[in-house]
């Protein structure tokens, strides 16, 4: 297995998508640091899966939006693993509410943890990067889709991805690449929470502009992500590969105007 022996670091790796690649890539033989911010059973719970599969893991507390707990968390992933061969930008929280209603106090916490959170991650991790490391930074649809109440979480995820190609560009020389993952809606209960009474409604008018007549579900989306994390997506640098079954492509319903 292509990550056999490779060091992932997965920020908010102990629940929703996070917790589902840190599972994927664990059985694929990553030693796998699972970072949380407050729930510790349930990242125990993501390290004793790994390893019950045979992979080896490490829940480590951070609030990535500290620089200095950044820093501990990678101290501690190198420390236990010698390397860090991939770190995976996930973790994200915001206040959902229109930017009309958005404090200073608001946008410190979601740029801290979203923007600087990736400055610090990258910054302390490529110090104990090989060549061939890898950070990979989870955008999402809000970052060129206007969804409600997702103005400065939109604007954190874009910017996310503009740093994505300027890591490219400066740590390229180290031979360190940098990628993006922007999925879609996806059936996961965090969207689900987020869409609350409307969540039958956005699947349906979702669903009707996707032109496969399925976005994708939450193990495609970490297929994708897993990928992204392994040496054979090498060539992919300074990208944000959007993954939502061609939804954002598609100006009309599927059937508008034929005959």
């Amino acid at each position: 297995m292509e990550l056999t022996g490779k060091t992932v670091i997965i920020t908010g790796g102990s629940r929703g998508m996070g917790q589902r690649l840190a599972l994927k890539v664990g059985g694929e033989g990553a030693n796998v640091v699972v970072n949380y911010r407050r729930d510790a059973a349930a990242a125990e719970e993501t390290v004793a899966q790994i390893e019950q599969a045979g992979g080896s893991a490490l829940a480590v507390q951070a609030d990535v939006s500290e620089t200095d707990a950044v820093e501990s968390l990678v101290s501690a992933a190198a420390d236990r693993f010698g390397k860090i061969d991939v770190v995976v930008a996930n973790a994200a929280a915001s206040a959902f509410k229109p930017l009309s209603e958005i404090h200073a106090h608001h946008v410190g916490k979601t740029m801290g943890i979203t923007v600087q959170g990736l400055l610090d991650l990258a910054r302390a991790s490529a110090r104990h990067m090989p060549p061939g490391g890898r950070i990979v930074a989870v955008s999402g649809w809000d970052s060129f889709r206007v969804l409600p109440g997702h103005g400065l979480l939109g604007a954190a995820k874009a910017a996310m991805e503009s740093m994505v190609r300027y890591f490219a560009v400066e740590l390229g020389r180290q031979g360190i690449t940098a990628v993006g993952i922007c999925p879609g809606p996806i059936d996961t209960d965090s969207f689900r929470f987020y869409a609350g009474e409307a969540w039958e409604e956005y699947e349906r008018q979702w669903l009707s502009q996707t032109p496969s007549g399925a976005y994708p579900e939450p193990e495609e989306v970490a297929d994708v992500m897993a990928f992204l994390c392994s040496p054979r997506s090498a060539a992919i640098n300074g990208q944000t590969i959007v993954v939502d079954g061609g939804l954002s492509v598609a100006t009309m319903p599927i059937g508008f105007g034929q005959s």
